[in-house]
């Protein structure tokens, strides 16, 4: 079952802050709070941005 809780719940903003600065890069205008009107393709861009941005810092974290 999906969930959509912060494990660490003290990473909570930061998680915000995260997902903000991708939907910037993407081109997506979100606002705080509710995003229901946003298309499966907007909320896709965010997540995808989010994924990569992780495997490049985790990658980055492997060459030190």
């Amino acid at each position: 079952m999906a969930s959509n809780k912060t494990l660490v719940p003290e990473a909570k903003e930061a998680m915000e802050r995260f997902k903000m600065e991708a939907a910037s890069e993407v081109g997506v205008n979100l606002s705080q709070g509710y995003n229901g009107d946003l298309t499966s393709r907007q909320a896709g861009s965010i997540g995808g941005q989010m994924v990569k941005k992780m495997i490049e810092s985790y990658e980055n974290s492997l060459k030190k």
